[in-house]
C-alpha cells in the first residue's frame, strides 16, 4: 500500500503514539485526519498535511462525521490506525472492595469498543473506494499491549479491552479481505509518552531497567515506523506484532 496520495485516519492523534503516527504518514505524503478528544485537540500543536477532528471514538455520529468529512475530490481514505485508549489501574479485589464496574465498563468501551466502532466505519468507506492495481482498499492497524498477553496485577480491565483487540483481528481480516482491507495490530510494551512521563523519571527509569534489550523505553516515533512498515507490507496480514524490546511482563 502506498502511502503518498492517500487519506488516512488516525485516532488518539494530538498525542502520543497518535501523534507520532499522525506526523509520520503525513511526511511520509498522506493526507492525515487526526480525531481526539476536545481538550487534546485544542492542544495539538498544528502541523502541515495533518487536519485535527475533535471526536469521541465511541460516537458512531462523531467517527462517521470525521469519515465524511474526507472530500470526495481528496485522496481516498486507505489508512487507519487506532491509538486512542485508556488505562486505567485497579484490582480485582482492592483495599476499598471490589472492583469498579463502570470502570471496567469505560475502559472495554473506549479501548475495545471505540476500536471496532472505527474499524467497522471506515471499512465501509473504504470498501466504496477503487482498489489498486492489486486489488487493495485499505489496511487498518488497531493498537493492543503487551498487557493483552502479560497483564500485570491492577490491570484486569486494561488487560481485558486489549485482550479483546487482539482477538477481533483476524475474524476481521477474514471479513474484509473480500474487500481487500487489511487488519494488524500492534502490542507496544512501555513506550515514552506524555502519560507515562507523568509518574516521574524514578518510574520511567525502573521500567526501563526491566527490558532485556534496548534497554530503554520505547519511543512514539519507533510505533510510527512500525505502522509505516505494517502498511507498506502488503502481505502481512491479520498479525499482532509485539513491539517490545523482548520484554515479558512480570506480576507487578
Amino acid at each position: 500500500m502506498k502511502i503518498a496520495t492517500t487519506s488516512a485516519l488516525v485516532t488518539g492523534g494530538a498525542s502520543g503514539l497518535g501523534a507520532a503516527t499522525a506526523r509520520r504518514l503525513a511526511e511520509s505524503g498522506a493526507q492525515v485526519v487526526a480525531l481526539d478528544l476536545p481538550a487534546a485537540v485544542d492542544h495539538a500543536a498544528p502541523a502541515p498535511g495533518i487536519r485535527y477532528v475533535a471526536a469521541d471514538v465511541t460516537s458512531a455520529d462523531d467517527v462517521q462525521a470525521a469519515v465524511d468529512s474526507i472530500a470526495a475530490d481528496q485522496p481516498a481514505l486507505r489508512i487507519v490506525v487506532s491509538c486512542a485508549g485508556i488505562a486505567p489501574a485497579r484490582k480485582v479485589l482492592g483495599s476499598k472492595g471490589p472492583h469498579d464496574l463502570d470502570l471496567f465498563r469505560r475502559a472495554v468501551e473506549v479501548n475495545l469498543v471505540g476500536t471496532f466502532n472505527v474499524l467497522r466505519l471506515a471499512a465501509a468507506a473504504m470498501s466504496q473506494t477503487e482498489p489498486d492495481e492489486h486489488g487493495q482498499r485499505g489496511v487498518i492497524i488497531n493498537t493492543a499491549s503487551v498487557a493483552a498477553f502479560e497483564g500485570q496485577i491492577g490491570q484486569v480491565a486494561y488487560a481485558a479491552s486489549k485482550g479483546g483487540v487482539v482477538g477481533m483481528m483476524l475474524p476481521a481480516a477474514r471479513d474484509l479481505a473480500a474487500v481487500g482491507i487489511r487488519v494488524n495490530t500492534i502490542a507496544p510494551g512501555i513506550v515514552d509518552t506524555p502519560m507515562l512521563a507523568g509518574l516521574g523519571p524514578e518510574v520511567g527509569a525502573s521500567l526501563a531497567a526491566s527490558i532485556p534489550f534496548p534497554q530503554r523505553l520505547a519511543r512514539p516515533d519507533e510505533f510510527a515506523e512500525l505502522a509505516r512498515m505494517i502498511i507498506e507490507h502488503d502481505y502481512l496480514n491479520a498479525e499482532t506484532v509485539r513491539m517490545d524490546g523482548a520484554l515479558r511482563m512480570a506480576p507487578s
